[in-house]
């Protein structure tokens, strides 16, 4: 927003130093352009007015991005109620923990990101402690090819494997030293003897394909730019941001059904 109300305002109060400072600035605007000679003036007064007051700028910039993260919280919390069934209840979601808790967190994820794998203990760390806890894991491969075609293997084994086992398929992939791609989940998949043959064929079929689409799709109109992201109530954390904040907002939507009391 800035960008466009800033010039407006420099040259409005470029006028108005020019004319003494008396007028005010929504008396300045003027009935036709301004002359070459005209802009040259006002912008060596506000420029020279800028080079005395530096905090005027940085008082500008500073009112701009406050509003910029208002209206992109607005637009969060906007989105956020149209892909709530989504984000809450889709048949493509990965459920642990408390299947009926009473509070729900999403994460987004990428299984070559490294702050993925350090958030992996605070999940496993909030499930052990809170048996009201329910979590929805949704693959967000945003790390290149090999992120793709281990999300494409790690949806398909939902087809072969319960909660707690996916879970466990979730956690090794997220453990695997260096790079996660097909031949790391392929392995994964042989040590905990899934059909490796079915496996390859689920990750290239329809429901494979509408998971990634429909996470794709929410991960955009959210408009998450990385992984870990976290999704509770009302409210988008992004990054490895530990356990205790995460604790914290899920007792405050116990609390009072909001992101913040």
């Amino acid at each position: 927003m800035l960008p466009f109300r800033l010039p407006l305002t420099i040259a409005a109060l470029g006028t108005a130093l020019a004319l003494g400072g008396t007028a005010s600035l929504a008396q300045t605007t003027p009935a036709a352009p301004f002359t070459d000679v005209q802009r040259q003036a006002i912008e060596a007064i506000v420029k020279d007015y800028l080079v005395k007051n530096p905090d005027v700028l940085q008082e500008a910039i500073a009112e701009g991005e406050r509003r910029a993260q208002e209206t992109q919280k607005l637009a969060q919390v906007a989105a956020l109620k149209e892909a709530r069934e989504a984000l809450i209840n889709s048949p493509h979601g990965v459920v642990v923990g408390n299947p009926t808790g009473d509070v729900t967190l999403v994460e987004f994820y990428d299984y070559n990101c490294g702050y993925c794998r350090k958030a992996l203990t605070d999940i496993q760390a909030l499930i052990k402690s809170d048996p009201k806890l329910r979590v929805v894991l949704k693959d967000f491969p945003v790390l290149g090819a090999e992120s793709l075609e281990a999300s494409k293997l790690s949806l398909a084994a939902k087809q072969q494997l319960k909660s707690e086992k996916l879970f466990e398929f979730h956690t090794k992939l997220l453990e695997s030293k260096g790079r996660v791609n097909t031949e790391k989940a392929l392995a994964v998949a042989k040590e905990m003897g899934l059909d490796v043959a079915k496996l390859q064929r689920d990750a290239q079929g329809p429901e494979v394909k509408a998971a990634l689409a429909e996470n794709m799709g929410l991960g955009d109109k959210l408009g998450l730019s990385g992984t870990p992201a976290f999704v509770i109530g009302e409210e988008i954390i992004p990054g490895a941001v530990g356990v205790e904040p995460i604790r914290k907002t899920i007792g405050d939507v116990r609390r009072c059904g909001s992101a913040s009391c």
